[in-house]
């Protein structure tokens, strides 16, 4: 049987765990001098998109080792 505690559980560490990963790119976004969405999608910036990319995972990390 499915135990549903761990389920629900599990749903509000994955729910902090993304609201987190997004409050820290918003963070990082406001810190930056220019838009970094914008700078990504409208001007094709590859290398500031790997920067955030590399960012995020990392963000990631962190917040699954404080979860876990």
């Amino acid at each position: 049987m499915i135990n549903f505690h761990l389920v629900l559980n599990s749903l509000l560490f994955a729910s902090i765990g993304i609201v987190v990963l997004v409050l820290s790119f918003i963070i990082i976004d406001k810190l930056t001098p220019y838009n970094l969405w914008s700078e990504i999608i409208e001007k094709k910036n590859t290398s500031l998109a790997i920067v955030v990319a590399s960012f995020m995972l990392g963000i990631a990390i962190i917040i699954s080792s404080a979860i876990h």
